[in-house]
């Protein structure tokens, strides 16, 4: 019988992936397509890719799938070979990462969820097949040149504070279910426009176009492969990037220089700082941004306090995270508070 699910702890994982020499590319792909039986296909591709090495993150639905994930250099033909063998996926454009180092993922995850970006939408009359239309980077940077082009961001403000496009509108919002009515609240005054909306792979980007038509706006777009695709492209092409800054990722690198500004600041001491870091503090975990001189002398920890805590010897720390629930927590500077927050994309 098959093994469906990884049996080593996740910190072996890890040091094993440290420990890896050969080199490995960072992927990211979707597809919306309806999948009868999610079940039945999560079990297919775990089967499929455990044997290619894959590590990364997986979720499968009903309308279709959503991934990021590394693949070792040598298997890269063969894992293209198997996606491409199924049907719908044929083809499909991959996204290749950007700044790399092969270092991403070090556990194969898929899981199966009712929807593969948690929309909040409960029309039964929406559909992705209606959607807006794709543009590359060459389009895009000729559409954010004209005077009737709106540009909107669908992330968060923790990706959104580290890089976005020039003059790009951020949805102040905590999750994209809570974007997409913000969205078309927003732009009520603007139907005339371009409206280009963007992402970080073009997932969110995608359905929040297929959503504005739905409300009835005409002129919609979105970034082909989000801003992943975008700077291919424009290394590729030559192009000047209208994107500035980072580009936030969901894996252990936590972001992709795209320019070399720096738009963000330190979240302790307020100097320039574009790097994201998880607070050291076990009990804390806190994503938010901390500049090097900040990192040294905190220990790599976002408060006084858990610092104090991150130097306590292992078994005390233990009993002061008993019964803490910390969740995937970010720091939003947009509302000056902590919170816990759920991936995204």
């Amino acid at each position: 019988m098959a093994i469906l699910y990884n049996r080593i702890s996740s910190e072996e994982l890890k040091q094993r992936m440290l420990q890896e020499t050969e080199p490995r590319t960072t992927i990211s792909f979707y597809y919306y397509f309806f999948i009868n039986d999610p079940k039945e296909f999560r079990d297919y591709l775990y089967i499929n890719l455990d044997k290619l090495s894959v590590f990364g993150r997986i979720y499968v639905a009903n309308e279709g799938i959503n991934a990021q994930i590394s693949v070792p250099t040598h298997n890269l033909e063969a894992f293209k070979t198997f996606l491409y063998s199924i049907e719908p996926l044929n083809e499909l454009r991959l996204n290749i990462a950007v700044d790399d180092d092969g270092k991403s993922f070090w556990v194969l995850k898929i899981k199966v969820r009712e929807k593969v970006v948690a929309d909040g939408i409960d029309d039964p009359t929406f559909s992705m097949e209606n959607k807006g239309r794709y543009v590359n980077a060459k389009q895009m940077n000729k559409l954010l040149e004209e005077k009737d082009t709106v540009v909107i961001d669908m992330r968060n403000h923790y990706e959104y504070e580290v890089g976005h496009f020039v003059n790009a509108l951020e949805i102040p919002s905590d999750t994209f279910r809570e974007q997409l009515p913000m969205a078309v609240d927003m732009m009520q005054d603007k139907k005339d426009k371009n409206i280009i909306m963007y992402c970080t792979g073009g997932i969110r980007c995608e359905k929040a176009s297929a959503y504005m038509l739905h409300n009835g706006f005409k002129n919609v777009f979105h970034l082909e492969g989000g801003i992943i695709n975008y700077a291919q492209q424009i290394k590729k092409e030559g192009l000047e990037s209208k994107f500035i800054g980072k580009n936030f990722v969901f894996d252990n690198r936590l972001g992709e220089r795209i320019t070399e500004d720096i738009i963000a600041k330190c979240h302790q001491c307020g100097q320039p700082a574009d790097s994201h870091t998880n607070c050291k503090n076990d009990g804390c975990h806190l994503l938010f941004i901390q500049c090097e001189r900040c990192t040294s002398a905190y220990d790599g920890c976002c408060t006084d306090e858990c610092q104090t805590i991150y130097n306590l010897p292992q078994e005390e720390q233990k009993k002061l995270r008993e019964g803490i629930d910390k969740g995937n927590m970010v720091f939003n500077k947009a509302k000056s508070r902590l919170r816990p927050r759920l991936n995204e994309e």
